[in-house]
């Protein structure tokens, strides 16, 4: 039993890092960096938006690891896209939101820094909210025809 899972254990990693090369893995992993740096500025002048970056850094390392597992395709009774898509969409409004509000107390350097930061986490959750579009990603493929099938 341990030989086969030693000997599996290097195709999983190559699988599991493959990932992190996708346009997807790149948006997750810049996702949860960006979360990280904002709770830390937000951490060293108020806690009070920290809470966050903390919900929306789970949510995108949950997902990197789902996707990096490949474990979306074996639990079938969530819609994934639309999942990602929802999850994006909402942590994209929510950092417009509190970056415009962190913005206009402007009280200390951190939090300047973190909603401008906010501003860049805006634009990145956009973006993958636009990338990961479930209706954009069907494409419509004409019916083939015959040509012999003629008037």
């Amino acid at each position: 039993m341990a030989d086969s899972e030693r000997l599996s254990a290097p195709g999983c990693w190559l699988a599991c890092t493959s990932f992190s090369r996708t346009k997807k893995g790149l948006f997750l992993f810049a996702e949860i960096v960006l979360c990280l740096v904002i709770l830390i500025c937000f951490s060293a002048s108020t806690s009070a938006y920290s809470s966050l970056s903390v919900v929306e850094m789970i949510f995108a390392a949950v997902l990197f690891v789902f996707y990096m597992c490949d474990l979306h395709s074996k639990i079938s009774f969530i819609n994934w896209p639309w999942t990602d898509f929802f999850r994006a969409l909402i942590a994209a409004i929510l950092y417009l939101i509190t970056s415009i509000v962190v913005l206009v107390e402007g009280k200390g350097s951190s939090k300047i820094a973190a909603g401008v930061l906010g501003i860049f986490a805006t634009l990145l959750f956009g973006c993958d909210a636009y990338f990961t579009f479930p209706l954009k990603q069907q494409r419509h493929t004409a019916a083939p025809t015959d040509p012999t099938d003629g008037p």
